[in-house]
């Protein structure tokens, strides 16, 4: 007889199987990154329905198997990111996360800490604040996923914490104004774009809702970041792509902004 328990789950994707199943990808707080069959949910009435859409947190009762695939039986405690759900653009943002989430992390790596931040991440979203500042911070965290997190802290050369700093690819960390002679061809960022991917690395979700950042700024940072991905990651997920060709609808959709002055 199969062994049921309760594991707290994170949708990262569902798609069908054959004419009435699912497979569905949940990041657990218990186990990590697990694929899931579900059985005959094709009628809409099917109480399981509302557990396995994108951008939902939940309960999920299961047979969780050692390899292969794993068995949800039923759920409950269902909380969907309604807003996310509904909104374009939170969506796109959100789905990059979760994506970049799933590329980032092995199958069945435990790491109820991440659970916490995807979780509280997507909260973020979906309460309205800035979608594009928390996708940054999950670029810049799952570098370390990845395993080509840059020294952030400080120079790498004489480890001063403050001050300006570019990024060098040759010392694989940050060089302050003394030091940038020790790789000519560095980055030469933003001041500003280092400072807040500096920041983005350690600051708390509780924390978010104090930054405002201009949209030059957010320039800047995504092209760090951008160069940071190109040079130590190499991936090109279709969700990123989906999000620049975004941009250069979005103006024409939403409800002009008033402009807010940049916190530091």
């Amino acid at each position: 007889m199969a062994h049921l328990e309760e594991v707290k789950g994170l949708v990262l994707s569902v798609r069908k199987h054959r004419e009435r199943d699912f497979l569905l990808k949940l990041f657990t707080y218990e186990y990590g990154k697990l694929m899931f069959f579900v059985r005959g949910t094709k009628n809409p009435n099917n109480k399981l329905k509302p557990a396995l859409q994108n951008f939902t947190q939940a309960t999920y009762i299961a047979d969780i198997r050692s390899s292969g695939l794993s068995f949800i039986r039923d759920s409950k405690h269902v909380t969907p990111f309604s807003s996310i759900q509904q909104d374009i653009f939170k969506n796109a943002y959100a789905t990059y996360i979760l994506q970049l989430a799933d590329a980032a992390i092995e199958d069945r790596q435990v790491d109820p800490g991440l659970y916490e931040q995807l979780n509280r991440g997507l909260k973020a979203i979906n309460d309205d604040l800035d979608p594009e500042i928390i996708m940054n911070i999950f670029e810049i965290r799952f570098l370390r996923y990845f395993g080509v997190m840059p020294e952030l802290r400080g120079c790498v050369i004489c480890g001063i914490t403050e001050g300006a700093f570019d990024y060098s690819s040759i010392h694989h960390g940050l060089l302050c104004p003394k030091h940038f002679h020790e790789d000519e061809r560095r980055y030469h960022a933003s001041p500003k774009a280092i400072h807040f991917i500096r920041l983005f690395s350690v600051i708390s979700f509780d924390k978010i809702n104090s930054i405002t950042i201009k949209e030059e700024t957010k320039k800047e940072i995504r092209a760090v970041i951008d160069q940071l991905y190109d040079e130590l990651v190499g991936i090109k997920l279709k969700s990123r792509k989906f999000i620049d060709s975004m941009k250069e609808w979005e103006n024409m959709l939403k409800p002009a902004s008033k402009s807010k002055d940049e916190k530091k």
